[in-house]
């Protein structure tokens, strides 16, 4: 007998508040629950869908009794056409490879993250990551997961991503590059690269996760336009003077 999802089911926890990262002065709660290996992608696709964010094997979404300004975000990807400033950092990159890989966590992987991590996010929660954690965070997913690599002409990896498979596009999960690399933009070169890709395999969208209108650090997202929102009355264009 097949397994059978069933959202009936599912058991949800509610995080105690504590400081926001996007917004200062603020708390966050989270509503969270677990991914199982049966489960896992159908659930995953499910709860995407209603504006939940894959962790590991947790998805959560924000659930602060004060405050709305997390909002999902989603770029229609067939419609997207790269602006001037994005043609430029796809010539900057045309010297790049990308390939797609299994889930399985390198030791070379770890150590671009590593990199990334003690540079861009010191104080963040991962910071003190090690590869045992990384390993879980990559193979032990419960949902349908690659990593895209993106390599220099001599070899040397400088990005990776680990995205994850819905039934209408894909969803970027995390991303780390070479802080040497500064210059290339690399963020913006792994968005625009799955962009692509999924206007290429007819996947009308791309899943960038919470976007915060008053939060510098969640400006770019807002940038691939046409993208839309979730609101409470479902996905909706966001408009070209938000």
């Amino acid at each position: 007998m097949s397994h059978v999802f069933d959202p009936n089911r599912l058991q949800f926890y509610l995080t105690i508040p504590g400081p926001c990262p996007y917004l200062p002065g603020r708390l966050e709660r989270k509503i969270f629950t677990q991914l199982d290996p049966l489960d896992g992608p159908h659930l995953n696709n499910y709860l995407t869908h209603a504006g939940f964010r894959r962790s590991q094997n947790v998805i959560y979404r924000p659930a602060c009794e004060t405050c709305r300004e997390c909002r999902s975000l989603r770029v229609r990807a067939s419609e997207f056409e790269p602006n001037k400033r994005f043609r430029r950092v796809l010539k900057r990159n045309s010297d790049l490879s990308a390939s797609i890989v299994p889930a399985i966590a390198t030791q070379e992987q770890f150590d671009l993250l590593k990199e990334y991590l003690l540079t861009r996010h010191e104080t963040g929660g991962m910071a003190d990551m090690d590869f045992m954690r990384y390993e879980m965070m990559v193979e032990e997913c419960s949902a349908e997961t690659e990593i895209v690599e993106y390599r220099l002409p001599n070899g040397t990896l400088i990005a990776a991503i680990l995205i994850d498979r819905l039934s209408d596009g894909l969803s970027l999960v995390y991303s780390f590059f070479s802080p040497e690399e500064q210059k290339r933009s690399l963020g913006n070169l792994m968005i625009l690269d799955q962009v692509k890709r999924c206007a290429h395999q007819s996947m009308p969208y791309l899943y960038l996760g919470y976007w915060v209108p008053d939060s510098p650090k969640m400006d770019y997202k807002a940038r691939f336009r046409p993208c839309e929102t979730l609101t409470h009355r479902g996905w909706a264009l966001l408009g070209e003077t938000t």
